[in-house]
């Protein structure tokens, strides 16, 4: 088929101008908009309604124009959910009106309503909720066009797929670039091969067939997702193969993608569930998704020789020729399974016979290897991402986990491993990186040279050593057909060299023959020795290697094509196949069995089984970047705490009552970092149980009641501790301010009534604090104690101006109070320029508390003070708490403290915080929804504003950058009594390159539509 394309009609703003005046009696200011083959313009008038001018194409008959008019309508009436722009009639009640351009052509219009929205391609992100969206709307478009019919549906349209084949063979060589027209000829071959097997099986109807990302419009809701407002331009509906439109919408929803597929995905998914598609179709989509983009590319090479001036014309060109590079990698029978698995079928169409037939005859196959797995000798070991036995980074060690293992043992199917978290198994996403975790095979320890079998008979498909380092090195892959029916493939991993000489390619391999023998490390890829053992309902064009591992988001499509081959080795399921309970099933336990009250992170949660230093990982080994767990102060299972915890607790642990070195030591070591008159401690679990000591300690010392607190401040869950804690009893369920307690503003210096630039700053802050002590004078009643937090961390991160504590402290202390330093968050350091955080304000508490950071999140917090308050508490009754300042927490604590000195974690956390904020700030400038940046150390507050002038606080912002950030990897959180700062307090080992990754994150993620 030839492109009939003709070019735009001349028409000039001025036209536009008196045309929608003249023939509409609409009078505004006109703008000229993109399209491909009318003039647009867009008309607004002085009450700020918005139409558009559409002049129409001389090639274009009445009869189409009415087509497009009353599909249009159609829609309109049929839709109310999204929305279409509707055809207005002129000054003459006609669809269609007549005008003449400034060369006295005849000109026929068009007016329609305007449509707000985003473009799709000028929306960012593409999320899976978004693409799901675009899939219903597609849908029910072709639902509601199911009874429409008009005489001009069945035009001949260069832009039918119908057309399309015969299309890109007449103008392929315009095309003038012969790699380029070496990928159209390949994807010809994929979609003759696919189409025309079953293009007379394949529903036709009137499709809208024109979904692509400059047509659909989009708006963020109130949470920040992109949901379809509707679409423009039915300018190239035409009655084709229903299964064209959701290909059309797929192959411009995978541009610019690193995962096409899993865009398209979400597509189909949606689609198929509001319009379901027959097998057939779903066989086709893949092959009509990439006709699509070949004829993007080919009509774009013809229409720029037409009319070189109009971008618009090849508007998608660059990207769709990214994209055919990218699809042509991609196996067309895995694209087609994955489709399958979108709709809700079986992925690879064989599996459920293989399966029952393997099943069926269980027992009759010939050993794969010359034991019985069955015994209890050969045990299964666990190498998933939670594995009790990988700890302390073993994973990385080969030598460490071939002793772990032993011989012999069973490597398990469908396990997600930490083993595969290497660099060679990463993969990115539509959302970051992704690691090809899930085992497809089973593994088979034994010694290196143990001899390997055929369990059945077979053709040798392909014999290669895959010589890489972590690959399968010898490999294997047969293919079987005992039945007329039954057809597949095992592979055989890990062998030794020898196998390369002794099979060739087509060799018969009759059932129990000798394959080859087990490899060692130095030729299996530097694995322990073992076989990997897999079955493939197909082999997807690969040779000589197949992939043994895949990404979790695919998992259910490769386990369809690479099922559970126990079977075959007569192995009981449950010894072979990896079981682990899901999110959704512990969420569920969690609904049954814990306090509704007990929150989550994210709105969709995550199930972490591992923390290594600065990183945590979900159960299918995706790995996030923790900025934001400040509890695991040197490092998720750092090595020297665990090894201290697991030495102390082989031998002893128990309480108090007893003489031991532990808890000394660490009173002594702690002491040393205090100012001399903190000298005394008092050991205790939580930061809780330290901050009601505090106050207990207070109240003895000054026999007072009252205590002055600081809004937003958080001290604890204890009924003590929510009384003195506004970000608590301020909030929801919160029961206000207690008789016996005071609250001061916080020292904000940005949102605070007193501001940065503003002279005394510290000292106006504190006044507030003489003022709540003189309200307690004036009600006749004693002070016993000013708690504040030495930086304050649920309220906002925010850091206390010069001279604020000082002054404060002054105050409180005149009146006969105790000043309590909280230092459970922001001690040990975090502050970077000091190791406790009053220091940075230069004063010197009566009592500080300390929390579980202490311990690396080991139970163990203390309380430190003077001598002469410790005294005043040792009023007779005893002090007593079981296993505060037991010897294993002890053990992990001075092991805190040593890392904490030998790897200079607090200089770490100055020079790293600095720079950190310093990027943060370099945010600051260029995204207005960033009002503040504060911190010091990895103590950093970022807080979002809707308005900068008027610091309307963004709190649904705050938790989209959030939640966008874990999506690509990254954990922060939000606090602030306004719940609009995003919290980053990172573990103290977080690097200078985490910064980095963190703040360019942070950078894409604000650039997201619904930030600007």
């Amino acid at each position: 088929m030839k492109i009939d394309r003709h070019p735009r009609p001349t028409f000039s703003v001025e036209d536009a101008n008196r045309a929608a005046d003249i023939v509409f009696g609409i009078k505004g200011e006109v703008l000229e908009l993109a399209g491909e083959r009318d003039r647009n313009f867009l008309i607004t008038n002085n009450r700020n309604e918005k139409y558009v001018l559409k002049v129409c194409n001389h090639a274009d008959s009445d009869d189409v124009i009415d087509f497009q008019n009353q599909l249009l309508t159609h829609l309109s009436s049929n839709n109310s959910q999204w929305q279409w722009p509707l055809p207005l009639p002129d000054q003459n009640g006609a669809l269609i009106g007549y005008t003449h351009n400034s060369d006295d052509d005849e000109i026929r219009v068009r007016l329609l309503t305007f449509v707000d929205g985003i473009f799709l391609a000028d929306y960012y992100p593409h999320s899976p909720y978004l693409m799901g969206q675009l899939g219903q709307f597609l849908g029910k478009v072709t639902r509601s066009f199911s009874d429409f019919t008009h005489p001009a549906m069945d035009r001949k349209l260069f832009w039918d797929m119908k057309n399309g084949i015969g299309l890109i063979r007449e103008h392929i060589d315009e095309i003038n670039d012969s790699k380029r027209e070496d990928i159209v000829h390949h994807f010809l071959s994929i979609i003759e091969n696919a189409l025309l097997p079953v293009q007379n099986d394949l529903r036709t109807g009137v499709i809208y067939n024109d979904a692509n990302d400059h047509n659909i419009l989009v708006k963020s809701d109130a949470n920040g997702e992109g949901a379809i407002v509707g679409a423009i331009d039915v300018g190239d509906s035409v009655h084709s193969w229903l299964a064209a439109e959701p290909a059309v919408a797929c192959s411009y929803a995978m541009l610019n993608k690193p995962d096409p597929l899993a865009t398209a995905k979400e597509i189909i998914c949606s689609y198929h569930k509001t319009f379901p598609l027959t097998e057939e179709e779903i066989s086709v989509l893949f092959a009509l998704s990439c006709l699509r983009s070949c004829m993007t590319v080919t009509i774009a090479a013809h229409q720029k020789s037409l009319e070189p001036e109009n971008d618009y014309l090849s508007v998608s060109e660059a990207s769709a020729w990214q994209l055919l590079g990218m699809l042509k990698k991609i196996s067309p029978e895995f694209a087609h399974f994955s489709f399958r698995h979108a709709c809700g079928l079986e992925p690879s169409p064989s599996t459920t016979h293989l399966v029952q037939w393997m099943n069926e005859h269980k027992g009759q196959f010939s050993k794969v290897v010359n034991l019985d797995l069955n015994t209890s000798k050969v045990r299964a070991v666990d190498l998933s991402i939670g594995s009790l036995d990988l700890t302390n980074g073993v994973w990385k060690n080969m030598e460490a986990l071939t002793e772990i293992i032993g011989t012999p043992a069973l490597g398990r199917y469908d396990e997600p491993r930490m083993i595969y978290t290497f660099d060679q198994f990463r993969t990115v996403g539509n959302n970051g990186e992704e690691w090809r975790t899930i085992h497809l095979g089973i593994d088979i320890f034994l010694q290196a040279g143990s001899s390997v079998f055929s369990p059945l008979e077979g053709v040798v498909h392909s014999v290669k050593d895959n010589e890489r380092n972590l690959d399968y090195g010898p490999t294997v892959i047969l293919k079987h057909s005992p039945e007329e029916t039954v057809h597949f493939f095992t592979l055989y991993g890990h062998l030794s060299r020898d196998v390369l000489m002794s099979l060739n390619e087509d060799d018969t391999v009759s059932a129990g023959s000798k394959i080859g023998q087990i490899g060692n490390e130095s030729e299996n890829g530097g694995w322990s020795p073992h076989l990997h053992f897999q079955v493939m309902t197909n082999c997807l064009n690969y040779s000589g290697n197949f992939p043994g591992v895949a990404k979790p988001s695919e998992r259910n499509i490769w386990l369809s094509i690479s099922p559970d081959p126990s079977p075959l080795l007569a192995i009981e399921n449950d010894k072979a196949v990896a079981r682990e309970e899901s999110p959704e099933e512990i969420s569920e336990s969690r609904h049954c069995h814990l306090g509704p009250m007990l929150s989550l992170s994210y709105q969709t949660p995550l199930k972490i089984v591992r923390g290594w230093m600065q990183y945590l990982y979900d159960n299918e080994g995706r790995k996030y970047l923790d900025g934001v767990n400040n509890v695991p102060h040197v490092g998720h299972s750092h090595p020297k705490v665990v090894e201290a915890i697991q030495k102390q607790t082989a031998v002893l642990n128990t309480n108090t009552r007893y003489l031991h070195e532990n808890i000394t030591r660490l009173a002594e070591r702690i002491t040393d970092t205090m100012p001399e008159t903190l000298s005394v401690c008092f050991f205790v679990n939580s930061g809780s149980e330290a901050n009601d000591l505090a106050l207990r300690m207070a109240h003895a010392h000054t026999g007072g009641e009252n205590v002055i607190t600081v809004e937003g401040g958080y001290h604890g869950h204890l009924i003590s501790l929510i009384d003195v804690s506004p970000y608590k009893f301020d909030g929801l369920g919160g029961k206000g301010l207690a008789n016996h307690v005071e609250m001061v503003p916080m020292p904000d210096g940005y949102r605070g009534e007193y501001k940065y630039k503003e002279p005394n700053l510290g000292e106006r802050y504190a006044d507030k604090v003489e003022e709540a002590v003189n309200k307690i004078k004036n009600k006749s009643e004693k002070l016993s104690a000013f708690i504040s937090e030495s930086m304050i961390s649920s309220g906002g991160l925010v850091i206390p101006p010069k001279n604020y504590l000082a002054t404060a402290y002054e105050h409180v202390r005149k009146a006969g109070g105790v000043c309590i330093a909280d230092e459970v968050v922001v001690g040990f350091g975090r502050v970077g320029s000091h190791f406790w955080g009053f220091e940075a304000q230069a004063v010197v508490p009566d009592i500080v508390t300390l929390g579980k950071p202490m311990g690396n999140g080991h139970p163990i917090a203390a309380v430190v003070t003077t001598p002469e308050i410790a005294a005043s508490f040792n009023t007779g009754m005893e002090y007593f708490n079981t296993y505060g300042g037991n010897p294993v927490s002890c053990a992990a604590a001075l092991a805190v403290l040593d890392v904490l000195y030998k790897e200079k974690l607090q200089e770490n956390a100055a020079l790293v915080g600095k720079f950190l904020i310093a990027r943060l700030k370099s945010l600051q400038e260029k995204f207005p929804i960033i009002g503040d940046v504060r911190g010091s150390g990895f103590f950093i507050g970022v807080e979002l504003v809707k308005i900068r002038d008027s610091m309307e606080p963004a709190p649904k912002h705050a938790s989209y950058v959030a939640e966008r950030m874990k999506e690509r990897g990254i954990l922060i959180s939000t606090d602030g009594i306004r719940h609009n700062v995003l919290k980053i307090r990172p573990p103290m080992v977080f690097t200078q390159s985490n910064a980095e990754l963190l703040v360019s994150t942070m950078n894409d993620v604000l650039q997201d539509s619904f930030c600007q």
